[in-house]
């Protein structure tokens, strides 16, 4: 990363937590935003052309890593060359701070990747470590309940300081994401080269027993994990009533993608942050046949977006949410980017326009509808 560097940015659309400033400046100081305002900037400064300046995105589930490591079947990349890869592609999105989300489960014969959330891990630190990094990495641990090793894995891993999140998912056929025991069938007959049918019904099988024998104990070790390391905890793919209470009395912080608009009612009720994935939004729906992720923002349900499986998606959907909803101004939809995922975690050092936080911010110019990101500053110097 490069070194931080004194800077006014002038001539810009100013996207601040609560508003837009048509023409405005930015300063930073110290790797700070120093002062901001409306109309010329008090001194020279680079001038932005008329483009958006907004806080860098904040990036709570991408699981887009697995893609550089395992970018064919049986195909290992160098794990530290594919975190710096992954990196860069996060950089030029516009995504500022990511928790990479790491697989800790192992599972014979379903996906390659399982059980290298530490090789995965180890790559991210030497990559930091050597200042290699343009974004700013925490970690998610994707934690499969029914998994026989799961909780030993995630012992193996909560004790690092960069990890910021935990999930509790159960991909068990026939529920939550995949009520719909075919779609999981053509999900894993579309993966790399392909499963059989006598193949699946072995995998379902076996996953059918282990939820029967580990999923209840392991949701209470692992719950039991997050509260002894104050890590938040997260919900995954929540469909029912009973998902929900189970989601309150674990008293998670983030619902990722609700999967029935009665759950995410539910969950926001609460007060669960809801996540939707920003592919959703731009697809115009789930790719599972779930809820789509614009009607609960109709609803002012939708609080936080997710990029999951596309880093650029994540800018795209959230500047598309006011065309789609038109309660949802710039300024609100830019917050489920930006300040809304980063105090679900902690973070509340960063994800908005102030005094005093830190100049992670990008430069977004608009063309034939689309985002480009033209410069990208983390704590004032620039990396993209």
């Amino acid at each position: 990363m490069t070194a931080k560097q004194d800077t006014i940015i002038g001539n810009a659309r100013l996207v601040l937590a609560d508003r837009v400033i048509e023409h405005g400046w930015v300063a930073i100081a110290g790797g700070r935003i120093a002062e901001f305002g409306e109309g010329r900037a008090p001194e020279t400064a680079e001038d932005a052309g008329g483009d958006l300046i907004m806080p860098g995105l904040i990036e709570l589930h991408t699981d887009h890593l697995e893609m550089h490591y395992v970018p064919r079947p049986k195909v290992f990349w160098n794990p530290v060359a594919a975190v710096i890869s992954y990196d860069g592609q996060l950089a030029t999105s516009g995504i500022t701070t990511v928790l990479d989300s790491l697989r800790v489960w192992r599972e014979d014969g379903a996906e390659e990747v399982d059980g290298r959330a530490g090789v995965l891990a180890a790559a991210i630190s030497a990559a930091r470590e050597e200042n290699l990094l343009r974004a700013d990495h925490f970690l998610h641990l994707r934690c499969e309940v029914p998994m026989p090793s799961v909780v030993e894995e995630a012992k193996e891993l909560i004790g690092r300081p960069d990890v910021r999140l935990m999930s509790l998912m159960d991909h068990t056929p026939g529920q939550r994401q995949f009520r719909d025991e075919v779609k999981l069938r053509d999900y894993y007959r579309g993966k790399g080269g392909g499963m059989t049918d006598a193949e699946l019904d072995v995998l379902f099988a076996r996953r059918f027993d282990y939820q029967k024998q580990y999923a209840a104990t392991n949701v209470r070790a692992i719950v039991a994990l997050a509260q002894q390391y104050g890590i938040p905890l997260a919900s995954h793919d929540d469909t029912t009533d009973e998902n929900v209470t189970d989601a309150i009395n674990d008293k998670v912080a983030v619902a990722e993608f609700p999967t029935t608009m009665e759950a995410a009612r539910g969950l926001h009720a609460a007060g669960i942050d809801v996540l939707m994935g920003a592919p959703n939004v731009v697809r115009g729906g789930s790719h599972s046949g779930n809820i789509a992720a614009v009607d609960l923002a109709h609803e002012g349900m939708l609080d936080i977006l997710s990029s999951d499986y596309i880093p650029s998606s994540l800018l795209m959907a959230a500047l598309q949410l006011p065309k789609h909803v038109a309660a949802i101004d710039l300024a609100s939809a830019i917050r489920t980017v930006t300040k809304t995922p980063a105090e679900a975690v902690g973070l509340s050092d960063r994800g908005e326009i102030a005094v005093g936080k830190r100049a992670d911010l990008i430069r977004v110019h608009i063309a034939r509808d689309l985002p480009v990101v033209r410069s990208v500053w983390r704590e004032g110097g620039r990396v993209a």
